[in-house]
């Protein structure tokens, strides 16, 4: 069956992966993003302008939609005695409160359809502290409890789900990625030895907007290289 979804975030690196992919796969899909990127490139997609970090209306979309994936996020990595108050609210904000603007706007729309799905995105250090992440952790951490709750809250008609990734070669990651040893050490940290693409967390992503996953919710699933478990 094909589905109609909207992806915040799209225009670029795991959001975009994930357009992609829907894409080219014949679902429908309402992209929201600041730019419009290479969206225009795919097909099926409507682009819409929207700025997650700001608190105004997403474009009116009417209709059911059956799956939302929120895919906006920050990397600000300093010393805990260097970050601000100015930091934490912004990657707050971004981050969970962003996820929320999102969500509630879109609550009807999802309900209508019967049978939804929601996708947020957290993050490796949450369950495994890494330091220079507190204010990141704590954002993403919120993010996660806010998926488990609104899962329990929103059953039966809507799933919710959450995806925790390690470091992913995207626009996001290039400043940590940006010389072949600090990819060669990034690789190194990792299990499986190697750095994750936006397409092996867009693969995830496609299975729990339009897969066999009609029986899962509240999750969080580390796509993340075996970096919160193995040692």
């Amino acid at each position: 069956m094909k589905k109609r979804i909207v992806i915040v975030g799209a225009s670029r690196g795991i959001g975009y992966a994930i357009a992609e992919k829907l894409s080219k796969n014949g679902h429908e899909i309402t992209g929201l993003s600041r730019s419009e990127g290479s969206l225009a490139e795919l097909e099926n997609v409507t682009y819409h302008p929207y700025d997650a970090a700001e608190p105004t209306e997403i474009p009116a979309i009417t209709g059911a939609i059956h799956g939302l994936a929120y895919c906006p996020g920050s990397l600000n990595l300093k010393p805990f005695h260097r970050l601000t108050e100015k930091d934490f609210l912004a990657d707050f904000n971004i981050n969970l409160l962003g996820a929320v603007r999102a969500i509630q706007l879109l609550l009807p729309n999802l309900k209508e359809s019967g049978d939804a799905s929601v996708v947020l995105f957290s993050t490796v250090a949450v369950q495994t502290g890494m330091g220079f992440h507190a204010s990141v952790s704590a954002a993403k951490g919120a993010v996660e409890g806010l998926a488990r709750s609104l899962a329990s809250e929103l059953v039966p008609t809507i799933r919710v789900n959450c995806i925790a990734p390690s470091l992913t070669d995207t626009p996001l990651g290039a400043k940590l990625l940006n010389t072949p040893e600090k990819r060669e050490a990034s690789a190194a940290r990792h299990p499986l030895k190697k750095i994750g693409t936006p397409d092996d967390i867009a693969s995830m992503a496609e299975f729990l907007l339009t897969g066999n996953s009609g029986w899962i919710t509240g999750q969080v699933f580390h796509v993340d290289g075996g970096m919160h478990s193995l040692r």
